[in-house]
């Protein structure tokens, strides 16, 4: 305002009859050429749909020139003195501004012509052009060819506003390098603005610029002026310089406090009218702050003076420190009848130092509405009413008060209740007292909630409102109810005393005392206890489902009323099975045994194992399963029914005991189990009962994870055999080395015809076990002799060919009759414990051959395993077998191994029972 207005519906703006001269604009006033003028404008917006509080918008519009302005001359008469005549004009371009030049042309002579006047035109550039024009009067003098020359071309100075006059601003200096009045300088300003002029003094003479006017910076902040320098020669010569003099701001303007209407809130006289009842954060005016002054003393801070309910708040992003715009705007909720109005000061602080302030002041008028709704007594009673009671009876009386006044303050009761409790009561509209209508029964509607309201008659009307609760009081009218007609409990046995069988529940539609249940156990004996309270069934033994197994008593339920009212209900136990039970083995014996011809065909049935378990349900149904003692999977067992059947043919090496393990499974949770041992015995006959009866009581002593299956040395004599051709046929070889060797050392001997007969010492030594000592001496006599040493083997290579079928133990012990036993270095994989069924206490008496020589404990001994068959054959015959194999102890002895020679008896006594997959040991002495 005043030069724009907007359309408050459309929010189209529009210029005014004030018209808009940007020259005269004081924002544009000293704009710099070239930069733009604007004219700064806010709107405020108002949503009438929602009442919502006013937003601000800011905007600007650039006022553009036109050419509506006429360049003009200082003066009308311009005069020039030149000696000299014949001119021309040239426009120069000096800072930003045109400079009309006079050019002379030719010669002057000013004896001949002394002046001359010339007339100037300038026209500016606009559309259509203007232009004016102005008497040049050029008077011919003496020549001054020196001009002055300024000592700076441009000179710069700061200056404080509301600076004193006289205050030196700064001086100019210009020199001339002529003499006399041709060096005499006169300063003046030059192209200079009225306000230079108005606030500057320019001494002539010396060049001194001083303050004569009020120095404002807020009326202007930058001085730019020239100033010219003139000598006083006949021809005087001039020289300009520019000068710029920079405003300091000084704090010396409080801020500037303006408040107007904002939004639908209008302002008259500096007082606003404001409902009581708009909402908190309502702007009720726009303040806008300012400060003429820059930088720090133009930063403000705005507050709200007093204890008020109003507050700023900034109602723009885009205002500067010394311009900031702010909502007045309300804090708490008015209320007429308690501050009917406001005075709010507003207090607006600049930040110089000394900081200065400024106060405004607003009115604000609170306009009453009807805004107090009815208020009870007590919002929220709660009342006892007995039931069976008779129809309108008196409940309660409610009452409210209002604290407007006249209509506003009279009140109408109502009642607000559910579908179900609608007609139940009823409430006077004038009294509020409440009626029932209907008989109250408490086991059907034990409480009843509704609302009680009470309006008031303003416009529009307020309503308050109060709830009320109805508690329907108890009478013992009802029995105790179970809530089944019968209860069937099961239970596992096994429990411990006391644990809980069951839970009943019973119920009375009465309450408190009246249905307060006593429970007890009829033809109590002893075994059930019952809890009352959460009517848990206690067992007071331990049951056991194979003793009994259903247990039935009743139970009495008696409430605490007067009289007291009872119930019954029967109650039956059934005690569930638990798998405590393992299935018990009651065929095969783990003693006895099967007979199995080898030839029996595959998928023909050996054996059954039979079990029983006296628990019931899945804890006695039984699987039966092979888990050990089948490592030829020869045999199967049927999981159902323990059916053993053979699966594969009879081999060889299946013949003899065969102890299978089978385990008895229930499908019980945790499982539990019976195993049972099943011994079968492979071959044609039972001619030795007594060998088979100690093998399976050695079986009962067996470990269950080592396999008892058919002949565990068949393999083995199988290996020996391959080893002991091996063995025989390296040792003919080594045997005929030697005997090449001892014929080639007898040859060569007899050729040296020594008479020393080495060679059958040699072949002695050959045959002969090595001596320790001896054979060291002998050793040294022979490499004595010249002849060659045949070729013999190394004790190494002689064990290695003798490991193969034999096992050699040197001992220095003589041999006594004591049973001795030697363990094997290997065996076969997969061999059977056998030689756990050969303890000490075996049947076989011990075979002994006494040795002829009582030095033959100190030669070598041989410890040779017995043959896979256990069969303690003397002559170590290992590949024979027949299907007599188990039937007898039989002993033969070695054929003659020297036919010349007896060298001593041998010693074969059988040790006892040796470990697992080991046959007997026997022993060989000789001298």
């Amino acid at each position: 305002a005043p030069y724009l207005r907007v359309d408050g519906k459309t929010g189209d703006i529009y210029t005014t009859e004030t018209s808009i001269d940007r020259e005269s604009l004081r924002e544009c006033q000293h704009l710099l050429p070239g930069e733009p003028c604007f004219l700064e404008f806010e709107v405020s917006i108002t949503d009438l749909i929602l009442n919502s509080s006013p937003r601000l918008l800011e905007g600007q519009i650039e006022v553009l020139d036109i050419n509506d302005n006429t360049p003009n001359f200082a003066s009308p008469v311009l005069t020039l003195s030149i000696p000299q005549e014949l001119f021309g004009l040239q426009v120069a371009e000096d800072q930003d501004e045109k400079q009309p030049q006079l050019i002379v042309m030719g010669n002057l002579d000013r004896e001949q012509w002394d002046s001359y006047d010339l007339t100037i035109k300038v026209q500016d550039g606009g559309n259509p052009p203007r232009a004016s024009s102005a008497l040049l009067r050029i008077t011919i003098l003496d020549m001054n060819d020196n001009a002055p020359k300024f000592e700076k071309a441009l000179y710069e100075a700061e200056l404080s506003e509301n600076s004193p006059v006289g205050h030196s601003v700064l001086q100019v200096k210009a020199n001339d390098s002529d003499q006399g009045a041709n060096a005499e300088i006169d300063y003046s300003f030059h192209q200079a603005s009225d306000m230079v002029r108005r606030l500057l003094r320019l001494d002539r003479t010396t060049g001194l610029i001083t303050v004569q006017g009020p120095i404002d910076r807020e009326d202007v902040n930058v001085l730019k002026f020239s100033v010219m320098a003139k000598d006083k020669g006949a021809n005087p010569k001039s020289a300009r310089t520019q000068v710029v003099v920079t405003i300091k701001d000084m704090n010396d303007n409080a801020p500037s406090i303006e408040i107007r209407g904002i939004g639908l809130v209008t302002h008259q006289d500096g007082m606003a009218n404001i409902s009581e009842d708009v909402p908190v954060e309502t702007a009720v005016a726009l303040v806008q702050v300012s400060d003429r002054d820059e930088g720090e003393n133009a930063v403000v801070t705005c507050v709200v003076a007093g204890d008020v309910p109003f507050q700023l708040r900034q109602a723009s992003e885009t205002g500067s420190d010394s311009k900031k715009k702010y909502f007045l705007q309300t804090t708490t909720p008015l209320d007429y009848e308690s501050v009917k109005e406001y005075t709010i000061e507003i207090v607006a602080v600049d930040s110089g130092n000394p900081p200065l302030s400024s106060t405004n002041s607003l009115k604000v008028q609170v306009v009453d509405v009807n805004d107090n709704a009815p208020v009870f007594s007590q919002s929220y009673t709660e009342v006892a009413f007995p039931e069976n009671n008779e129809p309108d009876d008196l409940v309660m009386e409610v009452s409210a008060t209002d604290a407007d006044s006249g209509s506003n303050a009279k009140l109408v009761y109502s009642l607000v209740t559910d579908p179900s409790s609608k007609g139940s009561f009823t409430i006077d509209p004038d009294s509020g007292e409440i009626r029932v209508k209907a008989v109250l029964d408490r086991e059907q509607r034990e409480r009843y909630e509704f609302l009680v309201v009470a309006a008031d008659k303003g416009s529009p009307s307020l309503k308050g409102t109060a709830s009320v609760a109805i508690n329907v009081m108890d009478r013992n009218d009802n029995d105790p109810k179970f809530m089944l007609s019968g209860y069937n409990f099961s239970v596992m046995e096994n429990m411990p005393p006391l644990s809980p069988v069951g839970m009943v529940t019973v119920i009375d539609a009465d309450k408190g005392e009246n249905a307060r249940i006593q429970l007890s156990v009829e033809q109590d004996n002893g075994d059930f206890v019952i809890q009352n309270g959460t009517g848990t069934i206690l067992s007071s033994i331990s049951f056991d489902r194979e003793q009994q197994s259903t247990y039935t008593f009743r139970l009495k339920a008696m409430d605490g009323g007067d009289p007291p009212r009872s119930a019954y209900v029967g109650v039956t136990i059934n005690v569930l099975d638990e798998n405590d039970n393992a299935p018990f083995i009651t065929s095969p014996s783990n003693a006895t045994y099967k007979h199995i011809l080898p030839h029996t065909s595959p998928g023909q049935q050996v054996s059954k194992v039979k079990a029983e378990d006296i628990d019931s349900g899945v804890n006695a149904e039984l699987t039966y399963s092979i888990t050990g003692g089948n490592p030829f999977e020869l045999f199967q067992i049927s999981p159902h029914s323990g059916d053993i059947t053979l699966e594969k043919e009879i081999l060889r090496k299946h013949h003899g005991l065969h102890r299978l393990v089978v385990r008895v499974n229930d499908k019980g949770k945790p499982s539990r189990h019976g195993t049972a041992l099943v011994h079968f015995y492979v071959n044609e006959t039972l001619a030795n009962r007594t060998l088979l009866d100690t093998l399976v009581g050695h079986s009962l002593d067996t470990p269950l994870d080592i396999d008892i299956a058919g002949d565990p040395e068949y393999e083995r004599s199988k290996q020996r055999s391959n080893i002991l051709f091996g063995v025989i046929a390296g040792i003919v070889a080594v045997t005929l080395v030697i005997v090449l060797v001892v014929l080639v050392r007898y040859c060569r001997q007899r050729e040296a015809k020594s008479g020393y007969q080495a060679g059958k010492k040699e072949t002695k030594d050959l045959y002969a076990p090595k001596q320790a000592s001896k054979s060291g001496k002998s050793k040294s006599k022979v490499k004595k002799s010249k002849s060659p040493k045949p070729p013999k083997p190394t004790e190494d290579e002689e064990e290695t060919g003798l490991q193969k079928s034999l096992k050699f133990n040197l001992m220095n012990d003589s041999v006594s009759d004591s049973p001795r036993i030697h363990l094997p270095l290997n065996y076969p994989p997969g061999s059977p414990d056998l030689g756990r069924h050969y303890r000490s206490n075996s049947p076989l008496p011990s075979i002994q051959l006494q040795p002829q020589s009582p030095s033959a404990s100190k030669k070598h001994q041989v410890v040779q395993d017995l043959p896979a068959t256990n069969t303690f054959v003397g002559t170590g015959d290992n590949n024979s077998t027949g299907s007599e194999q188990y039937s007898d102890y039989s002993y033969r002895t070695n054929p003659q191994k020297y036919t010349n020679k007896q060298v001593g008896e041998l010693i074969l006594r059988p040790a006892a029972a040796p470990p697992l997959n080991r046959g007997a040991i026997w022993t060989e002495v000789w001298e």
